[in-house]
């Protein structure tokens, strides 16, 4: 697998809370350099970014980040909000305390709303694994499915743990045909991108993997 071809998998992301216009130049300019499949930045940052940079640039953003405890009304607002700014996929966290109280309907009421309001573009729904048992991540993968959204997704990168390769496979097991696979949280070498991506990611979301395979001035945030 070449560099390029891991680069076309890449969320180049920055989501810090000290992230400054600077360092979003610095992610920006990587981006459009190195071909990443997007940039995912805080949705503060939206509208200058699209200002700035038009659709030289793909613009993912967060929805409900990255707790999910937001009410759904809130995710909505932020959603609508983002697309005028001009992103063009979200990653929204589930309220993991319905899954954890076992309203699967409330969890699948949000996602279904949000993707309608996207409509063909991009939703892809963080579920957080770590928090979760394997019922509950095999669950996630049915509403996930059957709210048609584009991607369920491991991680904030906030939580307790990260991606794990056998939540890939979990997940390729579970999901709905239209369904992909985004990795995020803790993944740091070229092994690790190569791994995820060989066990069926199709997005990978990163703030090292710029550096990494180009040696550039980049660095994880």
């Amino acid at each position: 697998m070449t560099d390029q071809e891991i680069l076309s998998h890449i969320d180049h992301t920055l989501l810090k809370a000290s992230a400054s216009w600077e360092d979003l130049i610095t992610l920006c300019n990587e981006a459009v350099q190195y071909k990443t499949a997007s940039v995912c930045i805080p949705p503060s940052y939206v509208k200058p970014v699209h200002e700035t940079y038009g659709n030289t640039l793909t613009l993912c953003t967060v929805i409900g980040f990255p707790l999910g405890y937001s009410v759904s009304s809130v995710k909505a607002a932020e959603t609508e909000q983002a697309l005028a700014d001009g992103a063009t996929e979200i990653d929204m966290v589930i309220n993991i305390g319905d899954v954890k109280n076992r309203r699967f309907d409330r969890v699948l009421d949000e996602i279904t709303a949000l993707k309608n309001t996207l409509g063909d573009r991009i939703l892809k729904v963080i579920v957080e694994t770590c928090y979760l048992t394997v019922e509950e991540k095999i669950r996630l993968c049915g509403l996930v499915s059957t709210a048609q959204a584009d991607y369920i997704k491991t991680s904030t990168g906030f939580g307790t743990a990260g991606a794990a390769l056998e939540d890939i496979h979990l997940f390729k097991k579970h999901i709905g045909p239209q369904v992909k696979i985004k990795a995020a949280g803790g993944i740091r070498t070229r092994e690790d991108l190569e791994a995820f991506l060989n066990a069926g990611c199709h997005r990978i979301g990163t703030s090292s993997a710029v550096a990494l395979l180009t040696g550039g001035p980049g660095k994880a945030h």
